[in-house]
């Protein structure tokens, strides 16, 4: 399973974001997450347990400087800045202030680059987090699924979660986000299913974001029983939203 033991890590090629720098502010000792997605690259929470501490804003800037600085210098393309890593990045108690800290490194190395967060959406109810993802060039808040049985199914989320209000957060954004979903094949579940299908475009319709991101499965995952789906699958999944006029990036 993939780990990150680095505060910034790569640049590594992204399917989505091309040259991408990615940024680990969850302990490099485990996984921290409320989510434990049965697709997981980084697999299970259980098997990744932490005791370490989140990263602070000074421990980022001295980490992601010394990458932003040397890719400078040695001539190195960065297309994005990308929050990953192991786990939910909203979750370190100083998000905000790191976003702030990864804009005035950005403008200051690499002025062209976009910043991107990975997120599960899961924190869009705290203030905080919701500003500063707004702050960002690309907010890629995650919906796998239509309605609270299906979320469960895929990713298990612990604590406060639910469909409703993770979309009342989406919608402050103003459709300035891209809305990513991840599109498998279980024995438990059939997301392909054609009301389920529908539920799914009636939320993009509704929410309007600038770019729909679809893909599958790409590494190994922790629940042996997923499959991927084709390109061919995801692109008839979305062809309706196409023909409106959504903008939707599909990654096979």
């Amino acid at each position: 399973m993939l780990h990150f033991d680095e505060i910034a890590f790569g640049p590594i090629y992204s399917r989505r974001l091309g040259s991408s720098l990615g940024v680990n502010i969850l302990p490099r000792e485990g996984k921290v997450c409320n989510f434990d997605c049965i697709y997981c690259e980084c697999g299970w929470n259980r098997d990744w347990r932490s005791g370490g501490h989140f990263p602070g804003g000074e421990d980022v800037r001295q980490a992601l400087e010394a990458k932003l600085s040397k890719a400078a210098s040695d001539g190195i393309a960065i297309d994005s800045i990308t929050f990953s890593g192991n786990g939910e990045p909203t979750l370190n108690p100083e998000f905000a202030r790191i976003v702030d800290v990864t804009l005035e490194l950005r403008d200051k190395y690499f002025p062209e680059a976009q910043v991107s967060v990975l997120s599960n959406a899961s924190m869009l109810w705290k203030e905080d987090v919701l500003q500063a993802l707004i702050r960002v060039d690309n907010p890629i808040l995650k919906l796998d699924a239509s309605d609270d049985w299906l979320v469960k199914k895929i990713n298990s989320p612990a604590g406060r979660y639910g469909t409703d209000e993770v979309m009342e957060g989406m919608k402050r954004f103003g459709g300035n986000f891209v809305l990513q979903t991840m599109f498998l094949k279980s024995p438990d579940f059939d997301q392909a299913a054609p009301e389920v299908l529908e539920r799914w475009r009636d939320i993009v319709r509704e929410l309007k974001p600038r770019k729909v991101m679809v893909y599958t499965i790409d590494r190994e995952t922790p629940d042996k029983s997923l499959s991927k789906c084709t390109a061919c699958e995801m692109e008839a999944y979305v062809k309706p939203l196409v023909e409106e006029g959504f903008d939707v990036q599909i990654s096979g």
